[in-house]
């Protein structure tokens, strides 16, 4: 990678412990960020020149906050600051609770950041807009396209959760253990995020944004010891650990990414795998299936399947369905179709997408999977469509490529299919 974009992926990689840390400091979302940003601003100058420092997070929490500091000194020179306990990390008034939460005196910022974000003053949609914003640091446009709304419509959202979080006087620090367990559904779906955002970087990024990956790992292993007898935790920390072991397997060489079916099994994680597996079978004796649980029992079959003939596509049919009950999604229902694709044939699985295209029109994948049910059932000029669709709506280099892989097939079959009717001309 250019020193720019290995910046770039350390900035984002660092984003949700500096931001939570000067969070802490600060007591105000607006000023984290804008210290945050300074301190990014100063790293693009500094780091290609003097090369990155030993810790980049600790870089960026001193750098922001002296920024911030700095700020308040030009535009309120009549304002005496805080005191240095105020905006200070040492032995604060939280010290307490979060050696509770950690066992090591070790202030856990990300998830109590992640606790603040999903306050029940937010409703839910903000709760996972501003988290999304302020923890993983994704731009608006991004979080709109994951939400299928428009930009203006999500900045309205996520500054409507900041004018909620400002007016209730919402404090900045770990919540008590009924506050905990009432924000625990959407804590876990922002750390499920956190993980996707590293997860869905491409091949040329991942080595980068692994850390993102390792954090919501670690946040649920924290947010586990808090709820040890929760079923829903253990699945989601099953899921993660199932969905990373195969990280190495994901992209080849070139960076292009490496169908499941097509990956080399050898490359995953093996010490990771039998931690997955054994969580998804201790939360399934629970009898209180959720929808992480059911997740990461569709990664279990994926992941105990030696062969990619070997998996179980009728079992894994079956709890996409109990999913979509669940959990109704066009998304949920466009994967549940890839299992069906296995089970009853190409056509079956076109029938089951195309009633998904008002809701998904938008979305690269779903032009990926219906070109290459279309492609199977020899509808070539339909497949050529979807395809050219998906690649202009691919969010990433490694997606177009792998929709190109198809494109570039059908091309050859084309050629191949011409030259015998060129022969007998």
């Amino acid at each position: 990678m250019t020193d720019i974009a290995w910046i770039d992926a350390a900035l984002s990689s660092a984003r949700p412990q500096a931001v939570a840390a000067l969070l802490r400091y600060f007591r105000d979302l607006d000023t984290a960020e804008e210290a945050f940003q300074d301190a990014c601003l100063r790293a693009l100058k500094n780091w290609p020149k003097n090369g990155p420092p030993r810790d980049p997070t600790a870089w960026l929490i001193f750098v922001g906050r002296n920024a911030a500091i700095d700020r308040v000194r030009k535009t309120s020179r009549q304002t005496e600051l805080p005191s240095d306990e105020a905006i200070s990390d040492l032995d604060d008034v939280e010290a307490g609770m979060a050696e509770r939460l950690d066992n090591s005196d070790y202030r856990d910022d990300v998830l109590r950041l992640l606790f603040v974000c999903c306050h029940p003053e937010l409703p839910a949609t903000q709760q996972i807009a501003l988290a999304l914003r302020i923890v993983s640091g994704l731009s608006v446009a991004q979080i709109a396209r994951a939400f299928l709304v428009s930009e203006a419509a999500m900045e309205q959202r996520i500054t409507r959760a900041k004018g909620r979080i400002a007016k209730a006087g919402v404090p900045f620090e770990a919540p008590g253990p009924v506050e905990r367990a009432q924000r625990l559904a959407a804590v876990a779906a922002m750390v499920y995020l956190v993980f996707n955002e590293g997860y869905s970087a491409s091949g040329g990024e991942q080595p980068a944004r692994a850390p993102l990956c390792d954090e919501a790992i670690r946040l649920a292993r924290l947010l586990l010891r808090l709820f040890q007898a929760e079923p829903e935790i253990m699945g989601l920390l099953a899921l993660m650990l199932l969905q990373h072991a195969r990280r190495e397997a994901r992209f080849d060489a070139d960076g292009e990414i490496v169908l499941l079916e097509d990956q080399d099994r050898t490359r995953w994680n093996r010490k990771m795998i039998p931690e997955g597996l054994a969580l998804v079978d201790k939360a399934l004796r629970h009898r209180r299936p959720g929808p992480y649980q059911v997740q990461a029992a569709i990664a279990a079959l994926h992941a105990r399947a030696a062969r990619a003939e070997d998996t179980d596509w009728q079992e894994i049919d079956i709890l996409y369905a109990t999913l979509e009950v669940m959990q109704p999604s066009p998304v949920i229902t466009l994967n549940r179709s890839v299992a069906v694709s296995k089970t009853r044939g190409a056509q079956a699985a076109l029938d089951m997408v195309e009633p998904l295209a008002a809701k998904l029109g938008n979305y690269f994948n779903f032009h990926g999977v219906r070109g290459a049910y279309l492609l199977r059932l020899g509808r070539q000029a339909e497949a050529r469509e979807a395809f050219d669709r998906a690649i202009a709506l691919a969010n990433s280099a490694a997606e177009a490529a792998h929709i190109r892989q198809h494109l570039d097939r059908l091309m050859k079959d084309n050629a191949a299919a011409e030259k015998p009717a060129a022969a007998k001309k």
